[in-house]
């Protein structure tokens, strides 16, 4: 599980990839304050690199999420999930399983 520093308090703080499609992921803002965006930017800079379009909203004071994952003309994030409800359902519910894979992959996400 990837670990960031705090630019608060300087201590580690554990994370998960799902966090980046949660309205109150990393702490809703609150624990690593301006730098949650950080580990959202992460998560879209894997996608990205692996040929996804990826789109993200800035929740006000919340989350940013991810809201968008697109290749090939295909959105991978249902339509029943807008950026209005979304962040409430857990990405893998709906994602799919290579996605899914890939993100386990790259933040080495073994249930810890």
């Amino acid at each position: 599980m990837p670990i960031s520093i705090c630019d608060n308090c300087g201590s580690s703080y554990l994370w998960h990839w799902e966090e980046a499609f949660y309205k109150f992921g990393f702490n809703d803002g609150d624990g690593q304050v301006e730098t949650w965006q950080v580990e959202t930017w992460q998560v879209e800079s894997v996608l990205s690199k692996a040929g996804y379009l990826v789109q993200s909203y800035t929740w006000g004071l919340h989350n940013t999420v991810i809201t968008s994952i697109q290749k090939d003309g295909v959105e991978y994030i249902p339509s029943n999930t807008s950026k209005h409800n979304h962040g409430y359902d857990a990405p893998r519910q709906y994602l799919p399983e290579a996605i899914i894979q890939l993100l386990d992959d790259a933040f080495n996400n073994d249930d810890e």
